[in-house]
């Protein structure tokens, strides 16, 4: 199987958030047949749904993999459980560790357990941004710009965290 690029989108907002984030980049990149090749800078964001939790900490990462969707979609899970993640929660809930695939080179997939790309993709700036920080000329598989798509979302309740590790990119500035 050769390489596809893949986008992840990581979020926590229980325990240590922020090293949960930086923990799981390191060990996305120790997953047989997955290389790290680009991460975003942290952000903070306000929590969506109806239940009142605190904030969180989220990033994007770019990935090469040589593994089909749903393999990795099965050693994402099994990275979140190891990191605490009870999957039984609420919708929207706290969470220690949420890892989605937004996109899988230019595949699309709309099957009951997996759908690339990640349907709120295109409506969530904590997911936007961090994106857009390390794939800044991003074409959509709809053929928008993510850079459109950002210039669109409302910046309401998204803060870039101090760069802690060395981390780059500043979409916000």
């Amino acid at each position: 199987m050769s390489c596809a690029t893949v986008y992840v989108a990581l979020g926590s907002n229980l325990g240590d958030s922020a090293a949960h984030v930086h923990r799981a980049l390191t060990e996305l990149d120790s997953i047989n047949d997955c290389q790290l090749t680009a991460r975003s800078p942290l952000y903070r964001s306000a929590p969506m749904g109806p239940i009142r939790q605190g904030w969180y900490v989220n990033a994007a990462a770019e990935l090469q993999v040589a593994l089909d969707p749903r393999e990795l979609m099965t050693r994402l899970q099994a990275l979140e459980q190891a990191h605490g993640r009870d999957r039984g929660g609420t919708r929207w809930g706290p969470r220690t560790l949420d890892l989605d695939i937004l996109l899988f080179s230019d595949l699309v997939i709309d099957e009951p357990d997996l759908t690339i790309p990640h349907p709120g993709l295109t409506r969530r700036n904590f997911v936007v941004y961090p994106l857009l920080s390390i794939a800044p000329d991003l074409v959509l598989p709809d053929g928008r710009r993510l850079d459109e798509v950002a210039s669109g979302l409302n910046l309401e309740g998204l803060e870039k965290m101090e760069d802690r590790e060395g981390l780059s990119g500043d979409p916000l500035s």
